[in-house]
């Protein structure tokens, strides 16, 4: 019996449209939540995703604006900017598009964000509230898996979750998230060996490494719920994710498609994020 697909896309337009007695409430103490974005270089993905983010907080009804950099962007100039947006009342998140270009160094960035604007949760600061279990803005790929979970009904208690990827965007917060609930982690990359042994014992596999279909179904176990991260550019312009959903939606109970799965929910945990940023500051 094939898995049971989890729709990323209708979630994500149900969770944003929730927001709108929360936005309707900050209307009438004369707030709109804004989300200033950066977008250095040109990278073509990075424009993809950027014009998503903008068009799905415009439609919420979020404040939106893009501040656009050459790829030769010096650290400094990069780093004004940041400044002036930290400082501007009307701008309540700010996310950094990644990758950024060379020269520019990704940490130091990163952490130029005001960590009350840190709607990426890629501060530092809110890193730490993850880790020590506070309040804190949480990356959205990581809270947009655990809410895709949620809504499958994906038992989460003393269950074995196999996470395929250690960034600090996706793998190492969704390790962490995961054993607030309770689950057993493992976390493999690219140094682990007999990784099907490992990704066969999961009751919850999630592949977050950037590899078109490297999740074989030999690699899952029966019933399992696959939760695809990956979205990778194939030869013939299509896109795939890191799992073989078509082979292994056979073997599955719950799977995530790409596109479609856990894309729109990032867009959507971003929103939440800046919304409540826009909450806290006339807390």
């Amino acid at each position: 019996m094939a898995a049971t697909v989890i729709d990323g896309k209708s979630l994500a337009a149900a969770t944003r449209a929730s927001l709108k007695s929360r936005i309707d409430a900050l209307a009438a103490r004369g707030l709109r939540p804004g989300l200033a974005a950066i977008l250095a270089g040109a990278d073509p993905a990075s424009r993809v995703y950027v014009r998503n983010k903008v068009r799905a907080s415009e439609e919420t009804g979020v404040r939106s604006e893009v501040h656009e950099f050459p790829a030769d962007v010096s650290e400094g100039a990069l780093l004004e900017r940041l400044a002036q947006l930290n400082a501007d009342p009307r701008v309540h998140g700010i996310l950094v598009q990644l990758p950024l270009p060379r020269q520019l160094a990704a940490d130091r960035v990163l952490a130029a964000v005001s960590p009350a604007k840190d709607v990426d949760g890629l501060h530092a600061v809110n890193l730490g509230a993850l880790l020590q279990g506070r309040p804190g803005f949480i990356p959205g790929t990581a809270a947009g898996v655990m809410r895709l979970l949620e809504h499958a009904g994906v038992p989460l208690a003393g269950r074995q979750a196999v996470i395929v990827g250690r960034s600090t965007i996706v793998g190492k917060p969704l390790a962490l998230l995961l054993l607030q609930k309770d689950a057993t982690v493992t976390i493999c990359h690219s140094k682990t060996r007999g990784l099907a042994a490992t990704t066969r014992q999961a009751d919850i596999l999630i592949a977050a490494v950037g590899r078109a279909k490297l999740i074989t179904a030999e690699m899952v176990k029966p019933g399992a719920c696959v939760i695809d991260v990956g979205v990778n550019r194939l030869p013939d312009g299509k896109l795939a994710g890191d799992v073989d959903f078509a082979a292994v939606k056979e073997v599955a109970g719950n799977i995530t498609p790409v596109p479609g799965g856990v894309g729109p929910m990032t867009v959507a945990m971003l929103i939440v994020n800046t919304v409540r940023a826009a909450e806290l500051s006339i807390e």
